[in-house]
């Protein structure tokens, strides 16, 4: 059996869904830069984070594909919703009009000032993959004063489980600051973690929906996934006689019935 269709089977059958919006429940990570990643213009490198428990994460999925559903259009000086931005001397992208290649290399790579940056009543809808399944998602936003809108999306790309709508402003600090091209001074950094339950979802899932509407005060954000771990080939072997047994056991109840 392939294992990657098998994957992809097994985690729809877990998938759990919800039946309306809600405000994040979330929860709260410590951020741990690379040394000497502290200058707002410049590249700041993501390390590790550490999650309430104590737990160090660093085994990330970074986005590898997007697809622009919509975006406002920009035509000119502060128009337009999402578009690519970094730090005034970071490496990285920094286009206005976002094509699905730029939200890609400002979002597939663990350098925190490499961002999406929204005008303030800017509307758009993306859909981003990782390029793993993921069991947790990392976000950070920039000035900690925007709302941005969060859903799983399915192997098929269609949306399951919540809407959940983030607001930055409850966010803690991250720690750090950044000062991109779109400003004029260094903003803090909010963080907040996103978990598989907060999304209404019970299994691992490999791409997500990100939304901001005129009101949500133009999000300016990072998001990294956490890999999800792989079941064992042995695991994966049993699980799949496991389910031809049950196949089997139904064929001969009804031949009997």
């Amino acid at each position: 059996m392939n294992l990657k269709y098998f994957l992809s089977s097994f985690g729809l059958l877990t998938v759990g869904l919800a039946l309306s919006s809600t405000s994040a429940q979330a929860f709260t990570f410590t951020t741990n830069l690379a040394p000497g990643s502290t200058d707002p213009k410049g590249d700041i490198f993501l390390q590790s984070v550490t999650l309430g428990n104590g737990t160090t994460v660093s085994n990330f999925s970074l986005v590898n594909s997007a697809t622009i559903i919509s975006n406002d259009s920009w035509t000119g000086g502060n128009t337009g919703a999402a578009s690519s931005d970094r730090g005034d001397n970071a490496s990285g992208v920094k286009l206005e009009a976002a094509t699905n290649a730029s939200i890609v290399a400002s979002l597939g790579n663990l350098n925190l000032n490499n961002i999406i940056d929204t005008e303030d009543t800017g509307s758009f809808k993306i859909n981003v993959s990782f390029e793993q399944a993921v069991s947790n998602l990392f976000f950070w936003e920039r000035g900690m004063n925007s709302r941005l809108g969060v859903q799983a999306l399915d192997g098929s790309g269609n949306l399951i489980g919540n809407l959940l709508v983030l607001d930055s402003r409850t966010w803690q600090w991250a720690g750090f600051s950044i000062d991109t091209t779109e400003i004029s001074s260094a903003q803090r950094v909010g963080s907040l973690g996103v978990s598989l339950a907060d999304l209404g979802v019970s299994g691992p899932i490999q791409s997500i929906q990100l939304t901001s509407s005129r009101s949500f005060n133009g999000p300016d954000f990072k998001v990294v996934g956490e890999a999800a771990a792989v079941p064992e080939p042995t695991t994966i072997a049993g699980l799949a006689i496991a389910g031809l047994g049950m196949a089997a056991a139904r064929r001969r109840q009804n031949k009997k019935a």
